[in-house]
């Protein structure tokens, strides 16, 4: 188990800074309204069609009769959780524990692509997906496209302005920084750079989590390498020619990393979320591995992903809870039990209501992380939609 602690107070600031207020939250969020205008009354729960409008737990009369509801719906579904991501086979479990919901765990290594395009071709279907987890890029575009309902958690004021969208369409939820993770057993020497990973003695050894023109994750990957070899958010295309160096050079592994990669050997190191990686590190050691992560000393990339509601969701009030429940101190600590940095950190370190034993427990990182710009992430997506094929043979 990682024991370092991680230096926060920059994260925290800079979380702070754009948060539209920092007062404790409201037992209810204030009303929004409803496709008609009014709230339903106090005693009353909402129709189907109503809990589709809902922008509040307000709309719904109050938290408790939206918990109603959301037992009367009686299932969630999901795709793209993998349960060692971000902790989230944990949070499932204790949503499922405290509502008596069950939740349908559909392809679970699917990417943020598979999500938005499965809102798309699903519309009208049982199977649709409730809710999405995807990187912010797609989150953004995913909204311009119209594809989500606007809805404001309980603990709305304390995101900060800056991690969502102001009527609600998606907002951050949880994130990390990219890593390196590496297999010490098989490794001698661990590579704690992208500059290392160029090195001959890494040949065939260094693989992603997914292609970054579908995961959010290789995305931030090929970001990161960027800011690595000079360039900036408004220039990726670093990042393309370090990985197209990496693949001439023979250490690029074109395989996938998931933790089954990990354990056959497949995947010795894996470029991914350091919440990822260090949360390979204590389920592999019975295994016989000794999986190490250290946050490259020449690319610091931080991200958080996003969460959304199906604008079509066909458990419209589950939907809402499972949001809720994401953005309570439980969900949010069950996060930083998964190594993944919540959203409400800065919040939770002001009242107390952290869990210090996980925050303890994150890879140590310097500095303060920075975050791109919608525009700047839309082109850079457009960069690597045209150029990483080329630039990788894949």
């Amino acid at each position: 188990m990682i024991t370092s602690r991680v230096r926060l107070a920059g994260l925290a600031a800079l979380l702070i800074a754009g948060a539209t207020a920092c007062g404790a939250a409201p037992t209810t969020a204030s009303p929004s309204g409803t496709a008609s205008g009014a709230a339903p009354g106090a005693g009353d729960a909402p129709a189907a069609g109503a809990a589709a409008t809902a922008t509040s737990a307000a709309d719904f009369g109050g938290f408790d009769k939206l918990v109603e509801a959301a037992k009367k719906e009686g299932r969630l579904h999901v795709i793209a959780l993998p349960p060692d991501w971000a902790n989230y086979g944990k949070i499932i479990e204790a949503f499922t524990a405290k509502y008596g919901i069950e939740i349908e765990s559909e392809t679970p290594d699917a990417a943020s692509a598979d999500e938005i395009n499965a809102v798309k071709t699903r519309k009208g279907q049982d199977r649709a997906p409730d809710v999405l987890d995807v990187g912010q890029s797609f989150a953004i575009s995913g909204a311009a496209e119209g594809l989500f309902a606007p809805y404001k958690v309980q603990t709305w004021d304390k995101i900060p302005g800056n991690q969502k969208e102001p009527t609600g369409l998606w907002f951050n939820d949880y994130g990390g920084y990219v890593s390196i993770g590496c297999d010490a057993k098989k490794i001698a020497t661990c590579p704690a750079s992208f500059a290392d990973l160029l090195k001959p003695e890494y040949k065939g050894k260094v693989a992603m989590n997914g292609n970054p023109t579908k995961s959010g994750s290789a995305f931030a990957g090929v970001y990161a390498a960027a800011l690595a070899g000079g360039g900036s958010f408004d220039d990726i295309q670093p990042g393309l020619d370090f990985f197209r160096k990496l693949k001439a050079a023979g250490n690029f592994n074109p395989v996938e990393t998931t933790p089954a990669t990990i354990e056959k050997g497949e995947t010795q190191i894996s470029i991914d979320w350091d919440y990822n990686n260090a949360a390979y590190a204590p389920k592999l050691v019975d295994k016989g591995l000794d999986w190490k992560t250290v946050i490259p000393s020449d690319g610091k990339y931080f991200q958080l992903y996003a969460q959304a509601i199906n604008k079509d969701a066909p458990h419209p009030a589950v939907a809402r809870l499972w949001q809720e429940f994401l953005y309570s101190t439980e969900g949010q600590n069950l996060y930083l039990g998964g190594f993944a940095r919540p959203v409400l950190l800065p919040a939770m370190q002001a009242d107390g209501s952290v869990d210090k034993a996980a925050e303890a427990n994150l890879p140590p990182v310097e500095g303060e992380p920075t975050f791109p710009t919608d525009a700047q992430v839309a082109k850079a997506k457009e960069v690597l939609a045209t150029g990483w094929g080329a630039a990788v043979g894949g």
